[in-house]
């Protein structure tokens, strides 16, 4: 064996501030195996997780290992002779992660980098895998689209139906809408729960959503909170964030402001009208009001001019007298 190969070596010490069930689970990741295999590797004992590579390899691999917490180191390989029994001992041996090796250097069952996902694969329509805050954002946007579009065809569909028959125009608008909702709450807590497991959350923390007070805190934790940068026990982080993720998010976090302003404007513009119609009412009330006094005042007046009419009046002689 050549003097230019290296081998990674593990002894058990992991990076400062990562806690060992965290490090464990994402070695099972790493090698695609259990974490009770995975506990073999934390005795105490140098263990070479991958021989004979390139220097080159060797700093890939280590830094597939310091991503997943651990705090492994790049040796030179040294000439080591075996018998054939001990060969063939520790071949048996590594096709049984579980089993305890008969050399402190035998592999573990998978390599280190080898058949391991770098980031986790998207998929969108299920409860599995991780999503970032990015990529929450932009599905937040598409699906806020989705639904004012779908909104207004079923509004036009049901108008078209209830112009010849308004029940079943009703009827249909109420079918629509309801499938409608039911599609979004599901896509929702899909993307909802993703963003959890990107945290290191359980899904289950999604109904939170359904506490008062808690459910005008929580949507935006998470927005604000970042992922894990590593694997966790949900998979391999997520892809990077492509150009069209980026303009979608930054398109939603420019929405949001315009929403609330429009929100804001259309209360202030109700408020106004309010205020106006009770004004107007007021003063009708208080025209009615002065009417009514002017006309009572106008009848006691002719009232008393009779009556002084009636006494000032001179009688007149009968013809007897």
């Amino acid at each position: 064996m050549s003097d230019n190969r290296f081998k990674i070596v593990f002894d058990g010490a992991l990076l400062p501030g990562v806690e060992s069930t965290t490090a464990k689970l994402n070695l099972a990741e790493l090698f695609k195996s259990d974490v009770q295999a995975i506990e073999k590797l934390f005795t105490g004992r140098p263990v070479a997780l991958k021989r004979d590579l390139s220097h080159s390899d060797a700093e890939t691999y280590l830094i597939a290992l310091k991503n997943a917490g651990v705090d492994a180191r790049i040796e030179p390989e040294q000439p080591v002779a075996f018998s054939l029994a001990e060969a063939h001992e520790t071949d048996s041996g590594g096709s049984d992660f579980s089993r305890p090796a008969a050399s402190p250097y035998a592999p573990p069952r998978a390599a280190v980098g080898e058949h391991t996902a770098e980031f986790t694969t998207l998929k969108v329509f299920t409860i599995h895998g991780r999503i970032g805050r990015l990529r929450y954002l932009a599905w937040t946007l598409v699906l806020t689209l989705a639904l004012l579009v779908a909104g207004g065809i079923i509004s036009t569909a049901s108008f078209a139906v209830a112009t010849a028959s308004p029940t079943a125009g009703t009827i249909l608008g109420v079918l629509l809408g309801l499938a409608l909702f039911v599609a979004l709450v599901w896509v929702s807590v899909q993307i909802g729960v993703q963003r959890l497991h990107d945290l290191g959350w359980s899904g289950w923390l999604y109904f939170l959503n359904l506490v008062p007070v808690v459910n005008s805190i929580f949507p935006l934790l998470l927005l604000v909170l970042p992922g894990n940068t590593g694997a966790n026990q949900y998979g391999p982080p997520p892809p990077r964030n492509s150009t069209a993720v980026k303009v979608l998010a930054t398109l939603w976090l420019a929405f949001i402001p315009v929403m609330l302003a429009i929100v804001v404007t259309l209360g202030m513009n109700g408020y106004l009208n309010q205020l106006e119609a009770n004004m107007d009412s007021s003063y009708e009330s208080s025209s009615i009001t002065s009417d009514d006094a002017t006309d009572q005042s106008v009848t006691v007046d002719e009232e008393e001019a009779a009556q002084s009419a009636d006494d000032t009046a001179e009688p007149v002689d009968s013809p007897e007298q």
